[in-house]
């Protein structure tokens, strides 16, 4: 394994770490709402950011899914419904994070960010260019 594929790797570990603990917290904390959904925004930003690097673009340390997408969007085309559904976890990367900002997300909504995480999990295993789990 090279320097670089490692790297990669090591933003898969992490992304997949956030996605997990979503996971858990989904099974076994339901007052966790705001954070479930921050980790299921940190699991996706970190996928896509794998790409970016497996792709050597350049990019500023940003929260913003829309910003990192568009990037990614010139050497990888995103169509349309996944790019609609990743905006759904855009509000969560940063704003959620402070005690002023209170989300209380149902059922339905915890498992669809779950989901679209999961839904960028395997675009980006079309795309890296070696097997994951």
């Amino acid at each position: 394994m090279n320097a670089n594929e490692t790297r990669l790797r090591d933003w898969i570990e992490k992304a997949d770490h956030d996605l997990g603990t979503a996971i858990v917290i989904n099974q076994y904390i339901l007052e966790y709402s705001d954070t479930l959904a921050f980790h299921c925004q940190q699991a996706t930003e970190k996928y896509i950011k794998c790409l970016l690097e497996m792709h050597s673009i350049p990019f500023k340390r940003s929260h913003d899914l829309r910003y990192l997408l568009d990037l990614l969007d010139e050497v990888i085309p995103i169509d349309k419904e996944l790019y609609e559904s990743l905006m759904k976890l855009n509000a969560f990367g940063v704003e959620i994070r402070y005690p002023d900002i209170k989300i209380e997300l149902p059922m339905k909504d915890r498992e669809e960010s779950i989901q679209i995480a999961k839904d960028f999990r395997e675009f980006l295993k079309l795309h890296i260019g070696f097997d994951i789990e």
